[in-house]
């Protein structure tokens, strides 16, 4: 069986980490083709030696010396920049892309790797959110598969194999509530980065996490959800499941719901968008259904996590005003981070964003891109204010 080449945008961040995990376990089956990271040069280089991809790409451009001499005495083909990102996704041996690379910056290299005919494992969800209509047009004029990576769109995708020609009633989106699920209006005045970097059951790099905590990450999703499987966000329905143990369902017309169990574990998705329609053996944990004492669901306070009431906004007026939420919010979520904003700050930046940013209801790539700029600066200039 020939090898699936694989082209991890992002490798080193978490989902990264645990594809060449998946590819580690099933030599036989798959290959690291393409490597690419933003500013982990070591942990890039250490990935190449033990992988042996055809070649690396570091984004960052200031990087690539010191990459080059980490690898001088490989074969492996280093390269750099945002344009290598986007040649790179183009090269034929490659079949699949695993596109984990954070943010808006994830946008391109997709696009390019659509139009070069790759099946897309996305795990990028700002793709989808700042563009969905545009990226959804495209796959189906290139004929390429699309298959989700997120823990929930996986267990959604999951549920509706052998179901095509069965109507949808809703979907039924879940979340852990983050660690401040509980904590009262007040008690969100003082939190820190810190505090909300502590997710109860997933292991997520700094950003997500932050979207986590804030549910904007939720928001992110419905978006998801609404761009890949044709449901609109008012049939979408988020429930806050303190547990993480069911990942998400679908409830159809004759009021049956079929969701997907297991631990937190985010190689069990990624390994099933590798390998559809198969399922392949996996060293993972395994979810013990007679130790899981309870499984609780709860409706999301909307009043107090702003950022998802933002979000439906967004979903709601359509055209950019999803891209403008989402650069918005890379700029307050890294604020946040910085102590440069507080926890309940980051709503206010993202809704002052949206008010002040140009609208455009029928955008196209070029839109995006102006957008997302524009948003950014305006967003900039209120975390200084």
């Amino acid at each position: 069986m020939k090898k699936q080449q694989i082209c991890i945008l992002g490798s080193t961040g978490s989902i990264g980490t645990q594809a060449l995990d998946i590819i580690a376990q099933h030599p036989d089956r798959f290959e690291a083709y393409c490597l690419t990271a933003n500013n982990s040069v070591e942990k890039l280089a250490q990935q190449a030696r033990q992988f042996h991809p055809d070649s690396v790409v570091i984004a960052n451009e200031a990087h690539y010396d010191e990459l080059k001499a980490l690898l001088s005495d490989t074969d492996v083909k280093v390269y750099a920049g945002r344009q290598a990102l986007n040649d790179v996704v183009k090269a034929g041996p490659i079949d699949t892309v695993l596109a984990a690379m954070v943010g808006f910056a994830g946008l391109e290299p997709t696009i390019n790797a659509i139009k070069a005919r790759k099946k897309i494992c996305l795990a990028n969800k700002e793709t989808l959110v700042v563009a969905g209509e545009l990226i959804l047009s495209l796959v189906a004029q290139y004929h390429v598969s699309l298959l989700p990576v997120d823990s929930e769109h996986s267990a959604i995708f999951q549920s509706l194999v052998g179901e095509d020609m069965n109507e949808v009633d809703k979907i039924l989106l879940t979340c852990s509530g983050g660690p401040f699920r509980l904590y009262t209006h007040e008690q969100l005045e003082h939190v820190t980065a810190a505090d909300a970097l502590k997710h109860p059951t997933w292991t997520m790099g700094a950003k997500i996490t932050i979207d986590s905590a804030s549910l904007m990450n939720k928001g992110f999703e419905v978006m998801e959800a609404k761009w890949l499987f044709g449901v609109p966000a008012d049939r979408i329905e988020v429930l806050i499941h303190p547990q993480s143990v069911v990942h998400s369902g679908v409830q159809f017309m004759d009021g049956a719901v079929k969701a997907q169990l297991g631990v937190p574990d985010m190689r069990l998705p990624i390994q099933y968008a590798f390998s559809f329609p198969e399922r392949l053996p996996l060293k993972s944990d395994r979810l013990d259904l007679f130790q899981t004492q309870k499984l609780e669901f709860f409706k999301p306070d909307i009043e107090k996590f702003r950022c998802l009431a933002l979000a439906y906004e967004a979903i709601h007026r359509g055209g950019n005003m999803p891209c403008i939420l989402n650069a918005a919010n890379e700029v307050a979520n890294l604020a946040f981070r910085n102590n440069q904003c507080s926890f309940l700050g980051m709503a206010d930046i993202i809704e002052q964003t949206m008010k002040q940013a140009t609208f455009d209801s029928h955008p196209d790539l070029d839109v995006y891109l102006q957008t997302d700029r524009e948003a950014r600066a305006i967003a900039s200039q209120l975390v200084k204010a």
